[in-house]
């Protein structure tokens, strides 16, 4: 049985990747303070919520609950007691079962090293990047992983304190942990802080692989580089046998990844063209923009991914926490006769979905237990699942390291 802590979980492309792959598994707890993701993740891994004995709850016994922890309704800040008190019965409920049956522990920030259980096999970590990437550099933000900074991506030095907790304390250590983070933590700009980082972890007895990968690699059509590091806790005299089989099954050599026999997807699988089908076609109308003189400069600027007939490129720029905006992943040629609308529409927030490596069955699984908030409105409006997808890991890259890891654990560290 795999033990795995999934910390900044979002979706859960970790728990996807596990389960594709077949590896008897167990989610000790996740982490993560975004009430979206915390529903979102609950739906699509544990099914339909049964909500039956929280309804039995007074709406100040659910604010009692909901009060204890750090949550967050954009990712960004945290929910005072006052937006807790307002928020709608609905919601309150699905989020405390979806704490309840996810383990989640919510913030980082609340979680001690004493918190965890004991014989964690994965950890992973997967902070944010908006204070790391390149497009938040372009707006003037350059505090990137530095420890006072107090900043998003800054949650890197939550994990660490975690970690050191936990080994000052002498309490057993993850014997694997796995970061996702844009390409640009490598830069020059970050290099002394990422460094920091290594040189932490190698204090606290991990080995450590870096790897930069892109997703077009693994079987996804889309274009989207990551950098993943693996760190193995390696006690007693496994550190060379660790590094001599990374080594020799190095996931960034090309001619490796040709003979691991990846499956991949064409594009023309994952896009919903076909518009007989009521449910793509009104997908397809609500990611039509309007008709705006900046609407038809991101026609022009971005590649045509589908001409009415064909699908005309191989893969779709990275997908981010939108698509109406320029640059986006492609547009897709529309002629539905909507007024006042452009003669294209975005990639949908299903095909997003899908670009990430989950199933359609999973976005479905959303859809399918959506549930309203206002009397005209949804909780997982199109702008909550779009982000959903840009902020998660390509399931199919997380697919190739589990094997690794599981590996390096059944043949070096269990022998």
């Amino acid at each position: 049985m795999f033990r795995v802590i999934e910390a900044f979980s979002g979706i859960g492309s970790q728990a996807k990747a596990l389960k594709n792959i077949g590896i008897e598994f167990e989610i000790l707890a996740t982490v993560d303070w975004d009430i979206n993701a915390i529903i979102a993740y609950d739906i699509i891994h544990n099914g339909v919520p049964d909500l039956d004995k929280y309804k039995l709850k007074t709406k100040e016994e659910l604010i009692k609950v909901l009060s204890k922890y750090t949550l967050s309704s954009d990712g960004k800040k945290p929910l005072d007691e006052t937006a807790i008190k307002r928020m709608n019965r609905n919601v309150m409920e699905h989020l405390v079962a979806a704490i309840d049956r996810s383990k989640n522990l919510v913030s980082i920030t609340d979680v001690r090293g004493e918190n965890l259980p004991n014989d964690i096999d994965l950890f992973t970590y997967s902070f944010p990047c908006q204070d790391l990437s390149i497009a938040g550099a372009w707006h003037g933000n350059n505090s990137g992983i530095d420890r006072d900074a107090n900043n998003r991506s800054g949650m890197l030095w939550e994990v660490e304190r975690i970690l050191m907790e936990r080994n000052d304390l002498g309490l057993t250590m993850p014997k694997f942990l796995l970061m996702e983070n844009v390409s640009n933590i490598l830069c020059n700009t970050h290099k002394s802080n990422f460094e920091e980082w290594q040189n932490n972890l190698e204090y606290m007895g991990y080995y450590n692989k870096i790897y930069k990968l892109n997703a077009s690699d693994f079987g996804i059509p889309q274009k989207r580089e990551r950098v993943y590091m693996v760190s193995v806790l390696c006690e007693g005299n496994i550190k060379k046998a660790v590094k001599e089989y990374i080594d020799n099954n190095d996931l960034s050599i090309p001619m490796y990844i040709n003979n691991i026999n990846v499956e991949r997807v064409g594009l023309e699988d994952i896009l919903r063209v076909d518009y007989s089908n009521e449910v793509y076609k009104k997908e397809a109308d609500e990611s039509q923009p309007n008709d705006t003189e900046s609407r038809r400069k991101i026609y022009q600027e971005n590649d045509l991914l589908y001409d009415g007939n064909q699908v005309l490129r191989d893969v779709v720029t990275t997908i981010t926490t939108k698509q109406d905006r320029n640059p986006n992943s492609g547009v897709i040629e529309y002629s539905a006769q909507n007024e006042n609308k452009s003669n294209y529409r975005y990639l949908t927030p299903r095909e997003c979905f899908m670009l990430m490596g989950f199933d359609e069955h999973d976005f479905q699984a959303l859809i399918d237990n959506n549930f309203p908030v206002t009397k005209s409105m949804d909780f997982f409006v199109a702008s909550k699942l779009y982000k959903m997808a840009g902020n998660s890991i390509v399931v199919n890259v997380l697919e190739a390291i589990f094997r690794q890891i599981e590996d390096i654990k059944n043949n070096i560290l269990n022998n």
